[in-house]
């Protein structure tokens, strides 16, 4: 292994920003809707006074409920409205988690994807596991990919499609799948189906349709290795990120080595998210990606 750890952030937003972090806490601006969230990260002292944390429309408040928590509204706040990163759009939404729809750390990762699914030159197949809301997805469908989209969440794939929908990408060549994410790829193998690009995005643990039970450590070896064996021939690229484990950089390309082609390029580190006044970074997740030369 060979490979200089990077820290990855996303300069380009127009529509998100990470205004200060610090006690456990983040301050941030989706749109014009300011909001606060737990950030456990966050052990620091904001450097913003409570005065500019005073004026977010909300806050999400850790407590023992089903969720982790509810939502506080303090001014008023949309129920639902959409933010934009380079033509693709998000649907957010504070209900009933912490989670507002999209994770825009990723962006970089949008648009790394695109320029992948460009420079191949040609519609190539483009597989995104626990794709969540879609964005991931539909970066590569709007560079010209035909996409696949598996998440085990029917509420997830729902909000994806309506990602699709504002993104004016309604008619683009995706699949997008309620199913087990593990017996999904497992599947494609006895089909034949091959994919030129792969995107993981696993969580620590979660739930299939089904009651399937996944946890990071315990079938993430497994599931790449059933991803090795439907990436093409003509494999592109493969993507993999995660949130919340105890887990390195070096541990997910040491895996990942083992399953894509000999001759290809690696990259790993972390992702991180700058305040929008000054240097701090807020490490979000890590990340290994290869690519063919």
């Amino acid at each position: 292994m060979n490979t200089e750890l990077k820290v990855l952030t996303s300069p380009d937003w127009v529509d998100f920003e990470l205004l200060d972090s610090g006690n456990g806490r983040k301050l941030e601006r989706y749109g014009s809707v300011i909001m606060i969230r737990p950030e456990a990260e966050a052990v620091w002292s904001p450097r913003l006074s409570p005065e500019e944390w005073g004026r977010a429309h909300g806050e999400f408040i850790t407590t023992s409920e089903k969720n982790g928590g509810h939502w506080e509204r303090y001014k008023s706040m949309p129920k639902n409205w959409n933010i934009y990163y380079k033509g693709l759009g998000m649907s957010l939404e504070c209900s009933g988690s912490r989670h507002v729809g999209v994770f825009p750390e990723q962006a970089i990762y949008w648009d790394w994807i695109m320029a992948e699914v460009k420079a191949a030159g040609r519609p190539i197949k483009v597989l995104n596991l626990f794709g969540y809301t879609g964005v991931a997805g539909l970066a590569a469908a709007k560079a010209g990919a035909q996409v696949t989209h598996v998440d085990a969440s029917k509420r997830a794939v729902t909000w994806g499609k309506r990602n699709a929908e504002i993104s004016n990408l309604r008619d683009a060549p995706m699949r997008w799948m309620v199913d087990d994410v593990l017996k999904f790829v497992q599947r494609e193998k006895r089909r034949g189906s091959y994919y030129e690009g792969i995107i993981l995005d696993p969580p620590k643990f979660g739930r299939g349709p089904k009651g399937e039970v996944w946890e990071f450590y315990k079938l993430l070896p497994e599931l790449l290795h059933a991803c090795g064996a439907i990436l093409s021939r003509q494999a592109k690229f493969l993507a993999l990120t995660a949130y919340a484990v105890k887990a390195s950089p070096i541990t997910m390309q040491q895996a990942i080595e083992e399953i894509v082609p000999q001759g290809g390029t690696f990259e790993a580190g972390e992702i991180a998210l700058q305040e929008a006044h000054s240097e701090r970074l807020l490490p979000k997740a890590i990340f290994c990606r290869w690519k063919r030369r």
